[in-house]
């Protein structure tokens, strides 16, 4: 091609700034060319910045000659009536809503091909099929967001593309397929997210025949890769595993709470079965490969049953709707029997919703949430071989859940009712004090507390509305994320195999299963189908992960966490 004539087309690359091929300034015969009103030199001929017209048709909005056309702020497709020698073309902030396969064909001379500063829709598989003699392909800074995998087919003799400046989050492997001669990509100026899908590209980059660079591309995302260089990486540093959840194993019982426990290196879970007026404990059978239960306990509608470890000892705390709560002791292995050890509250509490523990000061205290119009949720504390009453919190006020955690670097504790908003206490040093209560979540039923990166926050669920997200600011909680939710009464943040998930269950709709992200964000990973579920549990056997997932209408479900390597 005339370097005149490939000059005449560059000129559409304005700014007075010098053009950048990979990041390099292109010198034509030791002088940069730069556009803007400042000429460029070639072999003692000025060129200035339009394209001059040689008597030829020419469509409206473009400049042309026989060679060469430039078009400037048109809308529509690609213009007709441009002269079919043509061996450049720039279309300058023009508005394209489709390149459909082929919409070059009648252009087949083309070396030379700019779209840049408008807005570029979609590009068709095929879109440049017929432009066989094409060896520069310039689509910059045209809100492009994706590219299909044979965008650029038939594009054999394309030596430079550059994809810069706009809202590419990938590429599709397969896109340089056909593109033996391509050896300079400009990536620079692209939202990419540096995982799994690109790893393809970056094998790419080290077996492509030139040595040129990338542009400077960097990485937008996940938040560990920001900012850094496309250049630096390794494919091996990418994230290429998928985490999921799957079906494992299902019991023929429905239950209520589901509370974890270990005990002597032996992980467990204690299930309180409401309708079949039993504690059972869930463990693993190694023989058989799976999880068993076995009732421990026969009550009155057990609506909890807290374990609490204690030595070689295991307290389990049975929360019922009649008869009394009490606590029971086991004092041998697995095998041994429960003892009722206890009666707790001897009448203070009425109707029991839920049972937490903790270490506060040295001391063994629990908290249990008193849901009846005239019960009194209250701290107990442990002393003397047994629980008794430390402290009355609110009275008359229809709790459904506590939590207890850590504010500040004091103890703390988050009460949720459906009379009130939910109700956060301070530890003063032998009694807990009312501090704040949380605005904006009327009839919260139910708060769990999750750490990360030093700030403390909270998931508040509410039946008849959306779960919230709240991190703690130093005097008060305060939202950071809403996420819609369809009867919930569970909202519980967990870690299982080393990676943190928050699990946010519905009645009326599949649960669904969030990572973690950067800042407490939760970002959607899996919906999960447990009927009506009630609680969460993370559990481990060995090196594998399992999750128990209650359900109050349904079978107990237990799901296994599978990591598998899609990496190509």
């Amino acid at each position: 091609m005339p370097p005149l004539l490939l000059l005449g087309a560059l000129l559409a690359l304005s700014g007075g700034v010098p053009l950048v091929f990979g990041g390099v300034p292109s010198v034509f015969g030791g002088v940069p060319l730069v556009f803007g009103g400042v000429p460029s030199v070639f072999g003692g001929v000025p060129v200035f910045g339009g394209v001059p017209k040689g008597g030829v048709a020419c469509p409206g909005g473009c400049d042309c000659d026989r060679t060469n056309a430039r078009c400037r702020g048109g809308a529509g497709g690609v213009p007709r009536g441009l002269p079919p020698g043509l061996a450049t073309l720039s279309l300058l902030r023009w508005d394209i809503e489709e390149l459909p396969q082929g919409s070059f064909r009648h252009l087949p001379a083309l070396t030379l091909l700019l779209v840049a500063s408008g807005r570029l829709g979609s590009v068709g598989d095929g879109a440049f099929e017929g432009l066989g003699a094409l060896e520069y392909l310039f689509l910059e800074d045209s809100q492009l967001r994706s590219l299909p995998p044979a965008a650029l087919r038939g594009l054999r003799g394309l030596l430079f593309l550059s994809l810069a400046d706009n809202l590419l989050q990938s590429l599709p492997r397969g896109l340089f397929q056909e593109l033996p001669n391509l050896g300079h990509l400009d990536l620079r100026g692209n939202p990419l997210r540096c995982d799994c899908a690109l790893r393809w590209l970056l094998r790419w980059l080290r077996a492509r025949p030139g040595p040129g660079p990338e542009g400077g591309a960097r990485c937008h995302g996940p938040a560990a890769l920001a900012g850094t260089a496309l250049a630096l990486l390794g494919p091996r540093q990418l994230q290429c595993q998928r985490h999921e959840l799957r079906p494992f194993q299902a019991l023929p019982f429905s239950s209520l709470g589901a509370e974890p426990f270990a005990l002597g290196g032996h992980p467990g879970v204690a299930l309180a079965q409401p309708a079949a007026g039993a504690c059972a404990l869930l463990e693993w059978d190694q023989l058989g490969g799976s999880f068993r239960a076995q009732r421990v306990i026969n009550g009155s509608s057990p609506v909890a049953c807290h374990p609490v470890p204690l030595g070689d000892t295991l307290l389990l705390v049975v929360a019922q709707l009649g008869g009394g709560s009490w606590v029971w002791r086991r004092s041998g292995g697995p095998g041994s029997a429960f003892v009722r050890h206890q009666a707790l509250g001897a009448g203070r509490l009425r109707r029991p919703h839920a049972v937490a523990a903790a270490r506060l000061a040295g001391h063994l205290y629990l908290g249990v949430a008193d849901s009846s119009k005239g019960g009194t949720s209250t701290v107990f504390r442990w002393a003397s071989g047994g629980f008794y009453p430390h402290q009355a919190l609110r009275p008359w006020q229809r709790d459904t859940h506590l939590e207890f955690l850590e504010l500040g670097g004091r103890p703390a504790l988050v009460l949720c009712g459906a009379a009130r908003r939910p109700l956060v206490y301070r530890w003063s040093g032998d009694a807990f004090a009312p501090h704040t209560d949380i605005p904006h979540v009327p009839d919260a039923y139910a708060a769990k507390h999750f750490r990360l990166r030093g700030s403390v926050f909270l998931c508040l669920t509410r039946f008849l509305g959306d779960a919230k997200v709240m991190r703690w600011e130093g005097s008060m909680f305060r939202e950071v994320q809403q996420v819609p939710a369809r009867g919930s009464l569970v909202f519980q943040p967990l870690l299982l195999a080393g990676h943190r998930y928050v699990l946010l269950g519905n009645d009326f709709a599949p649960s669904r299963v969030f990572r973690l992200g950067a800042g407490g964000r939760l970002e959607p990973a899996q919906d999960l189908p447990a009927p009506t579920p009630r609680a969460f549990v993370p559990v481990a056997v060995g090196h594998r992960h399992f999750l128990v997932a209650s359900s109050f209408k349904g079978a107990t479900q237990i799901y296994a966490h599978v990591t598998e390597d899609v990496g190509t």
